[in-house]
Protein backbone atom coordinates (compact mmCIF):
# COMPACT_ATOMS: atom_id res chain seq x y z
CA UNK A 1 0.00 0.00 0.00
CA UNK A 2 1.28 3.48 -0.89
CA UNK A 3 1.53 5.92 1.99
CA UNK A 4 -0.02 9.35 1.35
CA UNK A 5 2.51 12.16 1.08
CA UNK A 6 2.56 14.76 3.83
CA UNK A 7 1.92 18.30 2.61
CA UNK A 8 5.13 20.27 3.29
CA UNK A 9 4.11 23.61 1.81
CA UNK A 10 3.87 26.44 4.31
CA UNK A 11 2.19 28.96 2.00
CA UNK A 12 -0.92 28.76 -0.14
CA UNK A 13 -0.55 27.95 -3.85
CA UNK A 14 -2.67 29.72 -6.43
CA UNK A 15 -3.44 27.83 -9.64
CA UNK A 16 -2.68 30.56 -12.17
CA UNK A 17 -1.95 30.31 -15.87
CA UNK A 18 0.19 33.40 -16.38
CA UNK A 19 2.84 34.16 -18.96
CA UNK A 20 6.31 34.17 -17.42
CA UNK A 21 9.67 35.10 -18.97
CA UNK A 22 12.47 32.80 -17.79
CA UNK A 23 16.11 33.91 -17.95
CA UNK A 24 18.90 31.39 -17.44
CA UNK A 25 22.51 32.41 -17.03
CA UNK A 26 24.07 32.99 -20.44
CA UNK A 27 20.89 32.15 -22.34
CA UNK A 28 18.13 34.02 -24.13
CA UNK A 29 14.88 34.77 -22.34
CA UNK A 30 12.28 32.02 -22.83
CA UNK A 31 8.54 32.50 -22.56
CA UNK A 32 6.63 29.95 -20.48
CA UNK A 33 3.34 29.63 -18.57
CA UNK A 34 2.82 29.12 -14.88
CA UNK A 35 0.98 26.19 -13.36
CA UNK A 36 0.84 27.67 -9.88
CA UNK A 37 2.37 30.49 -7.86
CA UNK A 38 2.86 31.15 -4.15
CA UNK A 39 4.72 33.79 -2.17
CA UNK A 40 7.72 31.45 -1.92
CA UNK A 41 7.75 29.59 -5.20
CA UNK A 42 6.49 29.01 -8.70
CA UNK A 43 5.82 26.08 -10.98
CA UNK A 44 5.86 26.62 -14.73
CA UNK A 45 5.92 24.59 -17.93
CA UNK A 46 9.12 24.77 -19.99
CA UNK A 47 10.19 22.68 -23.01
CA UNK A 48 13.93 22.67 -22.18
CA UNK A 49 14.01 22.91 -18.40
CA UNK A 50 16.92 24.26 -16.39
CA UNK A 51 18.65 21.62 -14.27
CA UNK A 52 17.89 21.24 -10.58
CA UNK A 53 19.91 23.71 -8.54
CA UNK A 54 20.41 26.24 -11.36
CA UNK A 55 19.81 29.90 -10.54
CA UNK A 56 17.15 31.52 -12.72
CA UNK A 57 15.49 34.90 -13.07
CA UNK A 58 11.85 35.13 -14.07
CA UNK A 59 9.41 37.95 -14.64
CA UNK A 60 5.66 37.62 -14.45
CA UNK A 61 2.75 40.01 -14.56
CA UNK A 62 0.06 39.80 -11.90
CA UNK A 63 -3.05 41.00 -13.71
CA UNK A 64 -5.55 43.53 -12.38
CA UNK A 65 -7.98 40.65 -11.75
CA UNK A 66 -5.44 39.17 -9.32
CA UNK A 67 -4.23 42.36 -7.60
CA UNK A 68 -7.67 44.04 -7.60
CA UNK A 69 -5.89 47.29 -8.51
CA UNK A 70 -3.58 47.52 -11.51
CA UNK A 71 -1.34 44.98 -13.19
CA UNK A 72 2.00 44.53 -11.41
CA UNK A 73 5.17 43.14 -12.98
CA UNK A 74 7.41 41.18 -10.62
CA UNK A 75 11.00 40.12 -11.34
CA UNK A 76 12.07 37.16 -9.21
CA UNK A 77 15.40 35.49 -8.58
CA UNK A 78 15.39 31.88 -7.49
CA UNK A 79 16.60 28.38 -8.21
CA UNK A 80 15.17 25.21 -9.66
CA UNK A 81 14.04 22.70 -7.02
CA UNK A 82 12.69 19.92 -9.21
CA UNK A 83 11.65 19.04 -12.75
CA UNK A 84 8.58 16.86 -13.33
CA UNK A 85 9.11 14.92 -16.58
CA UNK A 86 6.37 15.11 -19.22
CA UNK A 87 5.94 16.14 -22.88
CA UNK A 88 6.26 19.68 -21.55
CA UNK A 89 8.08 19.37 -18.20
CA UNK A 90 6.90 21.26 -15.13
CA UNK A 91 9.67 23.15 -13.33
CA UNK A 92 9.32 24.04 -9.65
CA UNK A 93 11.50 26.88 -8.38
CA UNK A 94 11.91 28.64 -5.06
CA UNK A 95 11.78 32.44 -4.99
CA UNK A 96 14.82 33.80 -3.14
CA UNK A 97 14.06 37.48 -3.75
CA UNK A 98 11.84 39.67 -5.91
CA UNK A 99 11.42 43.24 -7.09
CA UNK A 100 8.36 45.08 -8.28
CA UNK A 101 8.97 46.71 -11.67
CA UNK A 102 7.60 49.97 -12.97
CA UNK A 103 4.93 49.46 -15.62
Amino acid sequence: MVEPQVERRTTRRFLLDLPVAIKRLGAKEILAHTRDVSSRGICFYMLNPAPVGENIEFTLTLTAEITLTEAIRVRCHGRVLRVEPANVPAVAAVIDRYDFLAN
